[in-house]
């Protein structure tokens, strides 16, 4: 199963423990963990089911490519970190 990582600024909005989830798309393993966690949903997805423009996911090292659709695969042994994004000067 992949791993999915929820960074601490989120935790610190949003229960969220790291977790482990079964499937073949981003969005699949994330739909296992918002079952139990619908408030971490709204806050990672926006009404229209896409990543929140705060939010950023990646996936084996690498950033999320499909951010509405969330279809990017991954494998049993990915390892998936979901974080807040910062901007700023």
């Amino acid at each position: 199963m992949a791993r999915i990582v929820f960074t601490a600024n989120l935790r610190r909005h949003v229960d969220c423990p790291e977790s482990e989830a079964a499937g073949s798309t981003v969005r699949e393993a994330l739909e296992t963990v918002f079952r139990n966690n619908e408030r971490l949903r709204g806050y990672v997805l926006d009404d229209q089911s896409a990543l929140r423009r705060h939010v950023a996911i990646v996936v084996d090292g690498r950033p999320l490519t499909d951010r509405a659709g969330l279809t990017d695969p991954i494998s049993p042994g990915s390892a998936i970190y979901v974080l807040q994004a910062l901007s700023g000067g």
